[in-house]
């Protein structure tokens, strides 16, 4: 089978209409760079499948339930021939130029194992989108960060994070494939902080560059289910602390059950 240089791999779940807005953007503007997309459909019953079957430049695998995030981006790097792989979130709208943009960030640096996009939403507001490695401290500087007025500052410079977000993430595929690709004990949430975790871990370095603009419009598919979606967090939190910060998970499984008993 020959290899491409990119892979672009958008996991799906009754988010119709922004499955059908992410594919139109990249059918407006595709990467020049030879490639292919991998819709993995997580048992959408939304109309979804329909779409994705009907566009003769997508590879449509049906997974016929909903395995998460980290599983089904697993099936379709696992189906994939890129070179180079592009996790992204059904819920984005990619510009012009902007996937070729990224992969020539990659290509700058051999030590760059991973590149992430500045993430803005449609009115063109910046999201913290990278940040450093999750722990009890962290996790509170990151959302007092996120909440606060220096995002778009903070998001304007080239830096390297632990981590970006998997809404839009480029990696190598031998740096994926070197880690295991992506620990599907989570469901969904911090598989991405987990991924480059274990990345880091190989001496390989994860990038965060302002250069290139991805449009995100954020959690659609969490919107139509919020307990589900909030559970889920939960769990993928739980999972997290005991495999990262074994110390921290009983005092967290205790705060999760003081929130769920109020």
């Amino acid at each position: 089978m020959s290899r491409l240089e990119l892979s672009v791999i958008i996991v799906s779940f009754n988010a119709r209409a922004d499955l059908e807005r992410c594919l139109e953007s990249l059918d407006a503007a595709p990467p020049a760079a030879p490639h292919e997309i991998l819709v993995v459909d997580n048992g959408s019953t939304d109309g979804s499948i329909d779409l994705a079957r009907r566009r003769p430049d997508v590879r449509l695998i049906e997974i016929g339930s909903n395995l998460g995030f980290a599983r089904a981006s697993n099936v379709g790097i696992r189906a994939s021939r890129g070179a180079n792989l592009l996790l992204l979130n059904s819920d984005t709208v990619v510009p012009d130029g902007a996937i070729d943009r990224l992969l020539a960030a990659l290509d700058q640096d051999r030590d760059v194992a991973v590149v992430g996009p500045r993430l803005v939403d449609a009115g063109g507001r910046a999201e913290l989108s990278f940040g450093r490695m999750i722990g009890p401290l962290n996790e509170l500087r990151q959302k007092r960060l996120a909440r606060g007025r220096g995002v778009e500052a903070r998001t304007s410079r080239r830096q390297y994070p632990d981590w970006v977000s998997g809404a839009c993430l480029l990696v190598r595929r031998a740096d994926a494939e070197a880690v295991g690709l992506l620990d599907e004990r989570y469901f969904m949430y911090t598989e991405d902080v987990d991924f480059c975790a274990a990345i880091r871990a190989r001496g390989r370095r994860v990038l965060f560059t302002p250069d290139v603009e991805v449009v995100h419009l954020r959690g659609r598919s969490a919107a139509s289910a919020p307990a589900a979606t909030r559970d889920a967090y939960r769990r993928s939190r739980l999972a997290f602390y005991e495999k990262h910060h074994p110390g921290w998970a009983p005092l967290l499984k205790l705060y999760v059950r003081l929130r769920r008993g109020r």
